[in-house]
């Protein structure tokens, strides 16, 4: 009987050297080269939120961050339905599933941390440019993730990557350009679920860090997607 693959996140990573090493090597790197569909997203986000990185914009980057997943995982659900009489590619897409849960659960934290950060801060999020706006982008992100995966598995891939490696920047840029946030303590609820840091500017980091893993993640399902 095969045992069961168990699909895990991105590594906790909570040492500040290590973090610190991860920040210089991705701000030693050039981004990825965005294609249509990802320079489209950016000039947008650009356009009402601003070019530089802040608390504000990257919550809407994890509004919008979570949607390829849920739309990987949506579409591997329809395909189960349809490959019960081949239970060893049934078995592969189910694992495409709790790794596609795995990186949209790591997002979810993303998100819920930001949201505290910005409420300890005082800070308010209008109701109309970070709530509404921010849900019509993720619909749009979401159809075309869904579309591109039908049609092409790898193009989906290709979109997250670029899209990660955006988000990976913005993290440590930010945290590079504010070294205040490496004094200033992380007081949270969320420690238990994702870890404690000694400061905010670590935490900024290690999300970065994460948004890493999903990047090379959907790196390796371009060249090994099999749903075309």
């Amino acid at each position: 009987m095969t045992s069961a693959t168990v699909i895990a996140g991105p590594e906790r990573v909570t040492d500040p050297d290590r973090l610190r090493a991860a920040q210089a090597e991705t701000l030693a790197q050039d981004r990825m080269r965005s294609g249509l569909g990802a320079r489209v997203l950016f000039a947008i986000m650009d356009l009402l939120y601003g070019r530089g990185a802040t608390l504000a914009k990257s919550h809407i980057l994890e509004v919008v961050a979570r949607v390829p997943y849920q739309a990987w995982e949506q579409i591997s659900y329809v395909a189960i339905t349809h490959t019960h009489r081949t239970p060893e590619f049934a078995r592969t897409i189910q694992e495409r599933v709790q790794e596609a849960r795995a990186q949209q659960d790591n997002e979810f934290w993303h998100l819920l941390i930001l949201e505290e950060l910005i409420h300890a801060r005082g800070d308010q999020l209008s109701r109309f440019r970070h709530r509404i706006i921010p849900q019509v982008l993720a619909w749009g992100y979401y159809h075309l993730s869904w579309a591109l995966y039908v049609v092409k598995p790898r193009w989906s891939y290709a979109l997250n990557a670029q899209f990660e490696d955006h988000a990976e920047h913005e993290y440590m840029g930010f945290a590079r350009d504010h070294p205040e946030l490496d004094t200033e303590s992380w007081v949270t609820i969320f420690a238990d679920d994702y870890g404690e840091y000694g400061s905010v500017g670590d935490l900024l980091k290690r999300i970065g860090l994460d948004e890493r893993h999903h990047k090379i993640e959907s790196m390796e399902r371009i060249e090994t997607a099999r749903f075309s």
